[in-house]
């Protein structure tokens, strides 16, 4: 762990063995990761203050070009409500859409003393392989995020509130929801991170928040 890492912000990686959960969500034109096109990624970043109750601090969002030859089903575009050829869109090529959220999880990653990030999302099994797939078709060589790692909060959700439905589960976690918002990038990634965050506190609350470091 580097020597300038605060105790507030080494926190996190006491708790998670050395990894930084990241929430990421993305928006897509279809369900199959190998043809069809990213088109909006979120990460919400995490942090945990000094009493160790872990919370969202910053959210990095971008839209994104379909690559050449993606395939878009038109019933995933009614889903999300994406219109990719939208002028306002500002959509950027995959491998820029992807420097630009990898780069502030690599400043928290050395800011927290992690070794790598862990993505967190609902499905999580969904965003990890469309993430993997985008950095395999740029050929990127540094993904901070674990290949394979990730936390589910689908499966965390059902053991915490019996519901594995998103707005159920945050619903039952006491947190607002907005149909009217759902299925962006943005909203899903802050309520998956509200969630994820609830169940990890509510936990370590009712364990008397025990000190994960010294199990490392």
């Amino acid at each position: 762990m580097s020597s300038d890492t605060s105790p507030a912000a080494a926190r996190i990686a006491g708790r998670f063995r050395g990894f930084l959960p990241v929430v990421v969500d993305i928006e897509t034109g279809g369900l199959n990761a190998a043809t069809d096109a990213v088109l909006q990624i979120a990460a919400v970043i995490l942090r945990m203050d000094d009493d160790g109750r872990l919370g969202p601090v910053a959210t990095h969002t971008t839209h994104v070009e379909a690559f050449e030859g993606a395939n878009l089903d038109p019933k995933s575009l009614e889903f999300n409500g994406i219109d990719p050829d939208h002028p306002l869109r500002m959509a950027v090529p995959e491998e820029e859409a992807l420097r630009q959220i990898f780069q502030p999880v690599r400043e928290e990653i050395r800011a927290t003393g992690c070794k790598r990030a862990v993505l967190v999302g609902h499905n999580a099994w969904f965003d990890l392989g469309f993430l993997n797939a985008a950095v395999n078709r740029c050929g990127l060589k540094r993904n901070p995020f674990h290949p394979f790692s990730s936390f589910d909060t689908a499966t965390l959700g059902g053991l915490a509130y019996g519901q594995t439905v998103l707005a159920r589960a945050v619903k039952a976690a006491g947190l607002e929801w907005d149909p009217r918002e759902a299925h962006s990038a943005i909203y899903d990634a802050e309520k998956t991170a509200e969630l994820f965050c609830t169940i990890v506190n509510t936990w370590d609350e009712l364990n008397g928040f025990p000190d994960y470091s010294a199990r490392r």
